[in-house]
């Protein structure tokens, strides 16, 4: 494991938020898999300040395995640290810095694997994908498909290695992320009932998301292999108003849907789109304006496939279902057989202050990897 810890304290090393650049990183990737032998594509973003890879090592056939990581990490901006985020720090059994968990380890392990391959052995291709832009909601991905697409062969399989503690996950739920704004009119707070307060107009609209939500967790769709079973409605911004002696004639609200394979999203769009109608005036103009701001597919794999039956014999795990979303739905829609697994746990380690991961971790992957190249 020693290969694997000293990738990862270079990994660490580079502060690979979404608001930065991640190049210095994948310089490193790419000078590092380059001197083993794999054929190494650069995928730059749409503004140059970032770049994804693609490279692979073995026969240029059909089949084989690719492994896929992200290279952005959440920020540390707001969190109390007893660590230098971007340092790796071992304090016995565990690894602290920001991203060891999410999800550098697992990249650090892919990298070794790649370090140890004997190209000459391999009858199948080995193919790496690393990516930016997942945490902001798996927009990378997105942007280098049309690059991406022609490079990749037919694997029989990915691994997305996201925190499952080393179980298989089959599935988790999409999410669409939603813009709205709410038109009111300016005036004097003295004479607050005769004009529309904008920050009231939302306030009501959350009020019949809220509704929505309790409908939802009452009446389902359920699927019990997730933490919450059902698809969720959740509001995570509201601003407005200038001050408090004015009647606010602007506010705006972020929300978001996650929501399950079987949940037909027409109708809780449809639903939305009625609460929303509720406050147009009386000449058509519409109080209230919704826009997509972001959008990711989930995914879900029948539970008897004959992947996840292989990598719980090589795991000795179980399958789970994850409430994070990833980029296993964007792969999936590519025609890629996807399943998640790897390091560490999202729920205690991922997105949190003095974020780490434990070396038990980092060498149940590293073995997990050697026997999915077996």
């Amino acid at each position: 494991m020693m290969k694997t810890l000293e990738i990862l304290d270079t990994l660490i090393s580079f502060e690979t938020t979404s608001n930065k650049s991640n190049l210095r990183l994948i310089k490193f990737v790419e000078e590092f898999l380059s001197q083993f032998g794999f054929r190494v594509n650069r995928l730059s973003s749409p503004c140059g300040t970032k770049a994804g890879i693609y490279a692979e090592i073995g026969p240029e056939i059909d089949g084989g395995i690719l492994l896929s990581a992200h290279s952005d990490v959440v920020p540390t901006e707001g969190q109390n640290w007893s660590y230098p985020p971007f340092k790796l720090t071992p304090i016995d059994d565990r690894l602290y810095g920001r991203g060891t968990t999410d999800m550098k380890g697992f990249l650090a392990s892919m990298l070794a694997l790649a370090s140890r391959v004997d190209h000459k052995k391999l009858p199948n291709p080995l193919a790496l994908l690393i990516t930016y832009d997942e945490e902001i909601g798996c927009v990378g991905l997105q942007q280098l498909k049309s690059q991406l697409t022609p490079l990749l062969r037919k694997p029989r399989l990915c691994v997305v290695g996201e925190p499952t503690e080393m179980q298989v996950a089959s599935g988790h739920k999409g999410k669409t992320a939603y813009r709205a704004t709410f038109t009111g009119q300016v005036g004097h707070s003295a004479l607050a009932p005769k004009f529309d307060n904008a920050l009231h107009i939302a306030a009501d609209f959350m009020s019949g998301l809220r509704k929505m939500q309790k409908q939802l967790a009452k009446s389902g769709p359920f699927d019990f292999d997730y933490d919450i079973p059902f698809t969720t409605i959740h509001v995570g911004k509201l601003t407005g108003g200038k001050a408090l002696n004015i009647v606010p004639n602007y506010a705006e609200m972020l929300f978001e849907i996650r929501y399950l394979d079987a949940q037909n999203t027409d109708d809780l769009i449809i639903h939305i789109d009625t609460i929303a109608r509720h406050f147009d005036k009386d000449n058509g103009l519409r109080n209230v304006n919704i826009e997509i701001i972001n959008n990711y597919p989930g995914f879900d794999v029948k539970p008897n496939h004959e992947n996840i039956r292989k990598l719980i014999s090589i795991t000795n795990t179980n399958r789970i279902k994850v409430d994070f979303g990833t980029e296993a739905g964007i792969l999936s829609q590519m025609s890629i057989p996807t399943l998640v697994c790897g390091p560490g746990s999202m729920s205690e380690q991922g997105h949190k202050a003095d974020e780490f991961i434990t070396k038990q971790q980092l060498f149940a992957c590293d073995e997990f990897l050697t026997k999915l190249l077996a």
